[in-house]
């Protein structure tokens, strides 16, 4: 027979821990405040350790410049939650990938002016040659997160971020990031 004795640290171990994901699921993405680092995929794990809340994140671009920024996020939003002593810790193996973002946040990237990732890259380009050059281009269509037409171009491999390209509608001749698939 298991005793409520025993019972008591798992079951406050367990409020820890679902605590600390609803204080990171509010803690928005620097760089695009209407989706969460949780919603981004960004965090991957929340333990306990130790006593001690562990965030296990893995950031977009392994040289995202936001990446001491959202540490510094987590920090506050777990204080907040009553977890001032917790431990951060970047993996970048598995990478992260644009298939980790929530349904929910695609939408979110769209209604806030960004198209949200299609393919991956790997799936939804092709190799031309250039002048000699072996050169991996784009092959599906972006839809404009303004006006939802098909036609349009990249611009720019990078846009506002290194994790956006900037695009351009031939309908209503609005630029737009798009979040680009890896």
């Amino acid at each position: 027979m298991v005793s409520m004795e025993s019972i008591a640290p798992m079951v406050a171990d367990t409020s820890r821990l679902d605590a600390a994901w609803r204080a990171l699921g509010g803690v928005a993405d620097p760089e695009i405040p209407v989706v969460s680092i949780v919603e981004l995929g960004i965090v991957r794990d929340v333990a306990l350790r130790d006593g001690k809340i562990v965030v296990t994140v893995t950031p977009t671009y392994s040289g995202c410049p936001a990446t001491e920024v959202i540490a510094a996020d987590i920090a506050r939003a777990l204080a907040a939650a009553g977890e001032g002593d917790c431990h951060i810790e970047t993996v970048l193996s598995p990478p992260w990938t644009t298939d980790w973002i929530a349904t929910a946040a695609k939408k979110r990237l769209a209604e806030y002016g960004i198209a949200p990732p299609g393919r991956r890259a790997a799936e939804a380009s092709r190799t031309v040659d250039i002048r000699g050059l072996q050169r991996r281009t784009p092959d599906a269509k972006v839809t404009c997160p303004r006006c939802g037409s098909s036609t349009t171009r990249e611009q720019s491999r990078y846009g506002s971020t290194p994790c956006k390209a900037q695009y351009r509608c031939d309908d209503c001749l609005e630029p737009f990031d798009y979040f680009k698939p890896h």
